[in-house]
């Protein structure tokens, strides 16, 4: 199984300390507030809610969605719903991406974001994350929609995976996806904070979505995570003051990383940097108490979330402070 961030377990069994300042997740430190569950939500099997996908589509402007368990439920099922093809992934990117391509008989490719253009000729299918996560990367919706129509011509496809986007939405092509070939990823776990619930949705052709649907099986998403999300969904103004507070924080990060040397990209959740010392700067932070993501292999460096408090940023500069002044071993 591959690693992720959020993983506190880990982090307590190695280092012996409970008062974790979490930022590798890239998650709102301000959740959405769940509305209380109806009596019988964890005893009724969980149908399907029509309204969840009727709002989930209004939200995201897409044609039509499927709700599934998480972005995850998708990633490792879009490969099994294909014969064996010549598979490109935008690298570096979410590495399950790659993991489950792998696999099914496919032949992959990892490729630069800057390469991209010249490997979609010779690609069945393109993975892209735009936002891409962990740089922060975006390639704008013409181009993408570009590669989709080149790609969708000879029965290809184009999946990109959106789970950061709602903080940049004007670059979003989910409104597309009702076109063959086009398939777009959307999580709830990353704007809204409600990793926990374990859901996400899907927005493709509607042939696509029924074979999904079907390969997912039944009572695919739980009761609670049903409801949860419908209220997210609607709600207008948390959603407003959500994106206002994120994009400001995420602005405040940039320039305290910027403060102590450090030169970031990333979104309003996360930013991320190549790091020479990635792996003494995590230890740094670590026995300090911050949990960030370390990132060893081709996109060697650290991605940083977002404080939940104003403790927490004052954690944080102190320790990047203490970093700078550090000496090199």
């Amino acid at each position: 199984m591959l690693e992720h961030g959020g993983n506190l377990r880990d982090a307590t069994l190695r280092f012996g300390r409970e008062d974790w300042l979490d930022l590798s997740a890239g998650l709102n430190p301000h959740w959405y507030p769940a509305p209380a569950l109806p009596g019988n939500a964890w005893h009724r099997l969980p149908e399907p809610d029509p309204e969840l996908a009727l709002a989930a589509a209004a939200y995201y402007g897409a044609p039509l969605m499927l709700p599934v368990a998480g972005t995850q439920a998708a990633i490792q099922a879009l490969p099994r719903l294909r014969k064996p093809s010549c598979v490109t992934v935008a690298a570096p990117s979410y590495a399950e991406h790659a993991h489950h391509w792998s696999g099914h008989g496919h032949t992959l490719t990892q490729t630069p974001y800057d390469a991209l253009d010249a490997a979609v000729a010779g690609s069945d299918v393109v993975v892209i994350c735009n936002p891409n996560n962990p740089t922060g990367a975006s390639i704008p919706a013409a181009q993408l929609l570009r590669w989709a129509g080149q790609l969708a011509a000879r029965g290809g496809w184009l999946v990109v995976d959106e789970a950061f986007g709602d903080t940049a939405q004007h670059n979003s092509v989910a409104a597309h996806s009702g076109q063959p070939g086009l398939i777009v990823l959307r999580s709830v776990g990353k704007f809204f904070g409600l990793a926990g619930i374990r859901l996400g949705f899907v927005a493709a052709h509607a042939d696509l979505l029924r074979e999904l649907a079907d390969l997912l099986g039944p009572w695919a998403v739980s009761g609670p995570a049903q409801h949860i999300a419908l209220a997210a969904l609607r709600d207008r103004p948390w959603q407003h003051n959500a994106l206002a507070r994120l994009l400001a924080s995420g602005q405040r990060l940039q320039q305290l990383l910027a403060a102590h040397g450090i030169r970031s990209t990333g979104t309003a959740l996360f930013q991320w940097w190549s790091e020479e010392r990635a792996e003494a700067f995590w230890q740094h932070m670590a026995e300090r108490g911050i949990w960030v993501r370390l990132f060893k292999q081709a996109a060697r460096g650290i991605r940083l979330g977002l404080p939940p408090d104003e403790a927490g940023w004052q954690r944080l500069e102190s320790a990047l402070k203490e970093w700078i002044n550090k000496e090199p071993i």
